[in-house]
């Protein structure tokens, strides 16, 4: 294990790697859905390999949670050896940076600890942990990265599908009139006087409140699609405020899909 200055000196080859392998990902990750990994998968299957005890090297928390560049992990509490479920999460927003979800080959947090013949990358100076990707620790690690779900972009709603929601609509009341007022059917926030619009604190407490209405990846199990669908559409019976759309190619419609697939706004 290299001196701990060497160690320390490396904090800008980390970010450096991170960045190379996340753009050998290519324009096919920035123009796919948009991903998600598991926060309990994570917490359950990866978060003890960042902790454990490695002969001959540190474990990945001694060099990685000591402030700078490279550091993703919370410092541990004196006497712990293992975080509460606050700071794995902390921990689980920064590890997603050195990650890309479904690419475990181009992902930083599994290339620099791996031996270059091994396809690994030849950063990291705490070591390589791993000297194939049959160990059971990559393995692990690689399941997790390929365990991805379709998630839902903020961005998007926020430009695209947030001004749905407030749309004026001829014989019917816009969905802000109805889903603003409070009780079980309310998912927006009430419009401030003389605004038309929402600032983005209040769009993202909006998009919080959305998401219970879409199952990501399933359009037409998602009842801010289905509802306002016509049922000859395909839509369901319910919606008291009336049927928007009398087919699935209405471009509204069309937009919230797109959306719920995962779509990410600059992939328009």
């Amino acid at each position: 294990m290299p001196v701990l200055a060497a160690l320390l000196s490396a904090a800008s080859l980390l970010l450096g790697s991170a960045e190379t392998l996340s753009a050998q990902a290519g324009a096919s990750s920035a123009q796919g859905p948009l991903l998600a990994l598991d926060f309990q998968a994570y917490r359950d299957q990866v978060e003890p390999i960042l902790l454990s005890h490695r002969p001959g090297n540190a474990r990945c928390v001694a060099c990685h949670s000591r402030g700078g560049g490279n550091s993703f992990l919370e410092p541990l509490a004196p006497g712990n050896d293992t975080y509460d479920e606050e700071q794995s999460f902390r921990n689980f927003e920064r590890v997603q940076r050195l990650v890309v979800p479904g690419e475990p080959l181009s992902s930083a947090l599994l290339m620099n600890p791996l031996a270059e013949e091994a396809g690994g990358s030849h950063w990291h100076a705490g070591g390589k942990h791993w000297t194939s990707r049959n160990d059971p620790e990559w393995r692990r690690l690689a399941a997790w990265v390929n365990d991805v779900s379709i998630a839902v972009d903020f961005e998007f709603y926020r430009g695209r599908v947030e001004p749905i929601l407030l749309s004026r609509r001829p014989g019917h009341a816009r969905c802000v009139a109805c889903h603003s007022r409070g009780g079980g059917n309310s998912f927006l926030e009430p419009m401030t006087p003389g605004s038309d619009t929402y600032d983005e604190e209040q769009s993202l407490r909006n998009f919080e409140r959305a998401q219970r209405l879409v199952i990501p990846g399933k359009p037409l199990e998602s009842a801010l699609l289905v509802n306002p669908l016509a049922e000859a559409a395909g839509g369901s019976h319910w919606h008291a405020g009336g049927k928007h759309w009398s087919s699935q190619d209405a471009v509204e419609w069309r937009t919230l899909s797109d959306w719920v697939m995962g779509r990410r706004l600059q992939s328009r």
